[in-house]
């Protein structure tokens, strides 16, 4: 049960968004209404009569979130693009569009849908239960090499490892990202701690190191290309940049590059204001930016020690293909 007394700038408000902008977990506004609903909220001990019941000043408004009932993952048989597998662990280059784990809205068709199908009769359980171990995870929309444990004692070591950051082992994690503009240096790092963003709880934004929820997050990139502005001399449009984590947190490549003036192409969370820049663009780039869904990343390389061997080993996927057409289209110039 969570409990809030209602402060003077919130007198007014209706009670589910008063919840769902004040409630410490990640829940919808339509969760909230469902609680409403259900009877689970209440109005200094009362019921209110409907999802739109104003509240009042010193009001204390409770709310019972009850324990989440996931669905069990079914096998599916999803094609994946192996770059290796062992009786430890499988390594493979995860597609854009593909959503790691199954969560509400996204129960089928999750990356782990397709191991349970393909791994079938090879994973030898991982906490009773057998299934794949996910130790890291890359947004719906980012591409790339992910790891995930086969076994139980594979999981244990990849979860120190990546816990670790490679602060005292070979973890290596590197992004190839496409961003509006050019950093001024050919190199750099950005250390910035991370937290909620203070008026969206879906995003992540650099915060105040001292803020309670803040965590350490430190990106260190190095531009491959830029491409230079025809229309303004001495500028750039974009840049292709890698991008290396020291960190790995909730979105770190795409609020830290944003932080800095250079936020991916593509991304509809941390580049919206960037938006007007597509009329600088070539016709080309204007024309496969419209078809580029997605935030322009890619996990290109992944290195971890092998948790039988205990050997250093290190995989990479090359940029994939409509990466590399925007790429090409705004090298174009009209």
């Amino acid at each position: 049960m969570e409990a809030l007394l209602v402060p003077a700038e919130a007198d007014g408000k209706r009670v589910d968004l008063f919840i769902a902008a004040n409630a410490p977990d990640d829940i919808s506004r339509a969760r909230v209404q469902a609680l409403v609903r259900q009877g689970h909220v209440t109005i200094n001990g009362v019921v209110p009569p409907g999802t739109s019941t104003r509240i009042k000043t010193d009001d204390v408004v409770r709310w019972l979130m009850p324990e989440a009932e996931e669905a069990i993952p079914q096998p599916e048989p999803i094609p994946l693009e192996i770059l290796h597998e062992d009786a430890d662990l499988i390594v493979i280059n995860k597609p854009a569009g593909m959503v790691v784990h199954p969560a509400p809205g996204n129960w089928s068709g999750t990356l782990v849908n397709a191991l349970l199908y393909h791994c079938e009769g090879s994973l030898s359980g991982i906490g009773g239960v057998r299934r794949p171990g996910i130790v890291h995870r890359l947004d719906k929309e980012t591409s790339g090499v992910m790891v995930v444990a086969k076994s139980y004692r594979a999981h244990l070591d990849l979860q120190e490892q990546f816990a670790d950051h490679g602060r005292t082992g070979p973890l290596e994690r590197a992004y190839l990202a496409l961003v509006w503009g050019a950093p001024s240096r050919m190199k750099g790092t950005v250390d910035a701690a991370l937290g909620r963003h203070p008026n969206d709880r879906l995003k992540r934004a650099v915060v105040d190191i001292t803020k309670p929820d803040a965590k350490e997050a430190i990106t260190h990139f190095e531009l491959l290309k830029r491409i230079p502005d025809p229309k303004n001399d001495g500028e750039f449009l974009a840049s292709l940049t890698r991008c290396e984590l020291e960190t790995g947190r909730t979105h770190q490549i795409r609020v830290h590059m944003a932080h800095i003036g250079h936020p991916l192409l593509g991304d509809p969370v941390y580049g919206k204001h960037f938006a007007t820049r597509e009329s600088r663009l070539p016709e080309a780039g204007r024309a496969v930016l419209k078809t580029f869904h997605r935030q322009a990343l890619h996990a290109q390389t992944l290195g971890f020690r092998h948790p039988s061997t205990g050997k250093s080993v290190r995989f990479e996927a090359g940029l994939p293909q409509d990466m590399q057409n925007l790429l090409e289209a705004l090298s174009v110039s009209d």
